[in-house]
């Protein structure tokens, strides 16, 4: 069954565009290794100022499983961006799993 994981996060005053490219450099360098891995999908959703969210579509949760190292090491690039979310979750607040259910809009 399709995965999703999702992370939130806030980047740095001065630090969007590079945050943005910055993704788009991931693509180019990992994004082979997290295709391979089963990801489907990547989208990078501005969610508010300087508020964003990284969604992952992937094959199956073992997919996620199978890249984390490559999403650690590619987070490791962007934490000097990112700027702490407070209540003790840090500079991301990551979840992920099973969709429950899914429908295509396009059938109905």
């Amino acid at each position: 069954m399709t995965a999703y994981n999702i992370v939130r996060m806030r980047v740095k005053p001065g630090f969007e565009d590079k945050f943005v490219a910055h993704h788009d450099s991931l693509v180019q360098t990992i994004g082979s290794e997290l295709k391979a891995a089963g990801m489907r999908r990547f989208t990078l959703v501005k969610t508010g100022d300087r508020s964003y969210c990284v969604i992952g579509e992937w094959d199956g949760f073992d997919s996620i499983v199978k890249a984390r190292p490559a999403m650690i090491s590619s987070l490791d690039g962007l934490r000097p961006m990112l700027e702490d979310l407070g209540d003790d979750l840090g500079v991301t607040d990551p979840v992920s799993g099973e969709a429950a259910a899914e429908y295509d809009m396009a059938d109905h």
